[in-house]
């Protein structure tokens, strides 16, 4: 059984949400969250990045559905942050050019102990369904904010909406499972400071 796992409940008077993972698994996925498309994408985010995750989500989705998608971001970007420890022997960079039909979105991660977040992507409607597509920015920022990450997501073009969030998880399920994985040339910290905590 990997060692490089972690648990993250988060209870507010909004959400109370629960995650586990484990980066060594081999994607599966136990998703629940109340919003069909963000459980959809987040089974494209395990399936892809290679990482086992059980999300089980209670939002105030009578309000709106930002709290859930949110505070999700949260949870799971401490979960991959606990799980990653020293970070010792990770590649911790990752990159992914990634097509999806008509789309082509670049995504590249660092796991450097350091928030900073480029989101470039536009969607032509509010919704997909009834998620709101402003949401993929907000999952993006919340993870990469409690990750401690670089997250550089650009789209380099694309039209239908739901192959935009699809290509934007799908580069980053891709990209965060080229970073956290263990490089068998070095066993150290990849970092000429020594730590990779801020």
């Amino acid at each position: 059984m990997s060692e490089r796992q972690a648990h993250c409940h988060r209870k507010t008077g909004e959400t109370d949400i629960e995650v586990h993972l484990d980066l060594d698994g081999t994607g599966d996925a136990e998703v629940y969250s109340g919003i069909g498309f963000f459980d959809h994408m987040l089974q494209l985010l395990a399936r892809h990045s290679c990482i086992d995750m059980k999300i089980a989500a209670k939002g105030d989705l009578h309000v709106d559905q930002h709290h859930t998608v949110e505070d999700v971001g949260i949870c799971l970007g401490k979960a991959v942050q606990k799980a990653l420890g020293d970070k010792a022997g990770i590649r911790r960079y990752g990159n992914c050019t990634l097509p999806m039909d008509e789309c082509l979105c670049t995504v590249a991660l660092d796991l450097s102990g350091r928030y900073a977040l480029r989101f470039s992507a536009d969607f032509s409607a509010a919704k997909i369904g009834d998620f709101d597509t402003e949401l993929v920015e907000e999952f993006c920022r919340a993870f990469a904010s409690n990750a401690q990450c670089n997250l550089h997501i650009l789209l380099h073009y694309g039209q239908n909406n739901h192959h935009i969030s699809e290509v934007i998880f799908k580069g980053i399920a891709r990209a965060l499972r080229m970073a956290v994985e263990l490089d068998g040339r070095t066993s150290g910290i990849p970092s000429t400071k020594g730590i990779l905590s801020e």
